[in-house]
């Protein structure tokens, strides 16, 4: 049986779809194995992801499959490798640090790298699956064992990607942090015209 979450604490305008305010980073994943179709026509969403000068900055690199997920899980710290070791993948963000068409310092990569980021989110969620960002990793192993030149990329995240499970399933003290959180709200975030 599927797990339904409750987003009761969530209170969206009308006009906002649910693609939006039904996304979150739930940490209660099902092993199962993703369809490669599926997972590559979420990477494909991120193609199309606006950025600076049109650079795609991004980089993203994710376990592809059993014989190599166990070594992109040791990349996380350890109490995240409690709930992600159930994920469909683990990957990781890089931010290419320079522009390819004049070699200067790319100041907005970041900036791009995080909307990619929500590109993956939301076409995932159109597919029924989840995905968490991860700053809990192992930085200083990051670059080297996924042999990623660190003078020329930054690491973002790391993230999980997969099919949601029962609260259950989590390790007793993480049960409980298992459900979507609210939001601050519209005036908190937004200021029209000058105060």
């Amino acid at each position: 049986m599927s797990h339904i979450a409750d987003f009761s604490n969530r209170s969206p305008l009308p006009q906002v779809n649910e693609l939006f305010h039904r996304r979150w980073s739930p940490r209660a994943f099902k092993k199962t194995q993703l369809p490669v179709g599926i997972i590559k026509s979420i990477f494909d969403a991120v193609r199309w992801t606006p950025s600076c000068f049109n650079e795609q900055p991004w980089l993203f690199v994710t376990s592809s499959g059993n014989n190599d997920f166990d070594t992109f899980l040791s990349l996380l710290n350890e109490s995240n490798q409690l709930w992600a070791r159930n994920a469909g993948l683990i990957g990781f963000i890089f931010a290419k640090k320079t522009f390819t068409h004049n070699s200067t310092d790319n100041n907005k990569a970041k900036f791009d790298c995080g909307a990619a980021w929500m590109s993956l989110t939301l076409q995932a969620n159109m597919h029924g699956l989840y995905t968490h960002g991860i700053g809990g990793i192992n930085y200083a192993d990051v670059h080297r064992t996924l042999n990623i030149a660190p003078d020329e990329y930054d690491i973002i995240c790391g993230f999980a990607l997969g099919e949601l499970d029962q609260p259950q399933s989590l390790p007793e003290q993480l049960r409980g942090k298992e459900k979507p959180s609210a939001r601050k709200s519209l005036e908190d975030i937004w200021q029209a015209g000058i105060l």
